[in-house]
């Protein structure tokens, strides 16, 4: 009898855990999708192709512009046609979270709409972006918006990972999420740059040298903040391993960035290939310290249930002890 019902228990859970487990590999699919996404549009920006579909959201009016195709428009096309296969991803993830919403977290739901709101007014930027002839503030603010829908499905996919923390993390939640912010903000400076082209104008009309060297000059900020989540994950005794992993990742990619950034600038923007590892390059850095932060948030937050628990247990087993004395 006992068999049969722990057999039924366990059929159970394994039922609740498919639609978590489902909507978990959606999640890091469009994480890989909106990572090449972001790749496409830079290449999309450095090779002059933002108006190579002079209309939107069509083509030339046509869903496949056969006639007009060479890679200019290729680059534009296919990052249109990313986004719309990101966007009925993020509807069918909002549509799945809320349909298995008895199984799943209860945050969930509400974070999967917030995708989905995301990448709709993405989408109205991109057409923006279009109609406005690539003004420079509303491209950066489409990469930027691209960058907090990445961030939001990283959440979401780390919070659903299986993991069992071992309680040593102290301030690393802390730093992990001050790096995150800092490498977020210069992202939105690079985007800047980009969009204003203030590289080619500093050096051909020394204009625009101002926004140039605030984005060179704020990588300080980050940098010390992803150095200081390296150094401290090293010190830290008994971390999870998969803390150190991430850790170890983010400083490695720190440093490719930054020499990524270095070619850049000396050869003055000149090598296209280039520009689009330092963005990509630049998104995966803060998608890691996203990964880390939540890791050590859920490693955190495990400890604390744990001594609250133990602290009840204690109180339990005193008053337990004092009632038996009273007796």
């Amino acid at each position: 009898m006992n068999e049969f019902v722990l057999k039924q228990q366990n059929e159970t859970a394994l039922e609740q855990q498919k639609p978590k487990e489902m909507i978990r590999r959606l999640v890091w699919r469009m994480c890989i999708a909106t990572l090449i996404l972001m790749a496409i549009g830079s290449a999309t920006r450095v090779m002059n192709a933002g108006l190579a579909c002079p209309d939107w959201p069509l083509c030339y009016g046509e869903l496949v512009p056969a006639k007009q195709m060479n890679l200019q428009v290729f680059l534009e096309w296919f990052h249109r046609l990313d986004a719309g296969l990101i966007g009925v991803s993020a509807i069918a993830l909002s549509g799945l979270s809320w349909w298995y919403r008895r199984s799943l977290p209860v945050w969930l739901p509400w974070a999967a709409t917030f995708a989905l709101f995301l990448i709709v007014f993405q989408g109205v930027l991109g057409g923006l972006t279009v109609t406005e002839l690539l003004r420079f503030d509303i491209v950066t603010a489409h990469l930027g918006t691209a960058l907090l829908f990445f961030t939001t499905l990283l959440v979401v996919g780390t919070a659903l990972a299986p993991y069992q923390g071992t309680g040593n993390v102290g301030k690393l939640p802390w730093i992990g999420l001050t790096a995150s912010v800092l490498v977020y903000l210069q992202s939105l400076l690079g985007a800047v740059v980009g969009s204003r082209w203030a590289l080619h104008q500093c050096f051909g009309t020394a204009e625009l040298c101002n926004v140039m060297y605030g984005h060179i000059f704020g990588l300080v900020p980050p940098t010390v903040a992803t150095l200081a989540v390296v150094l401290i994950a090293w010190r830290t005794p008994a971390l999870h391993p998969a803390l150190r992993r991430l850790a170890n990742m983010a400083g490695g990619l720190l440093i490719l960035q930054i020499l990524l950034g270095v070619a850049t600038f000396r050869l003055h923007l000149q090598v296209e290939p280039l520009t689009v590892s330092h963005q990509a390059v630049g998104a995966a850095l803060l998608g890691t310290l996203v990964g880390f932060t939540v890791l050590a948030w859920r490693d955190w937050a495990a400890s604390r249930e744990i001594n609250a628990l133990s602290v009840s247990f204690a109180q339990n087993a005193i008053n337990t002890t004092a009632n038996g004395s009273n007796l």
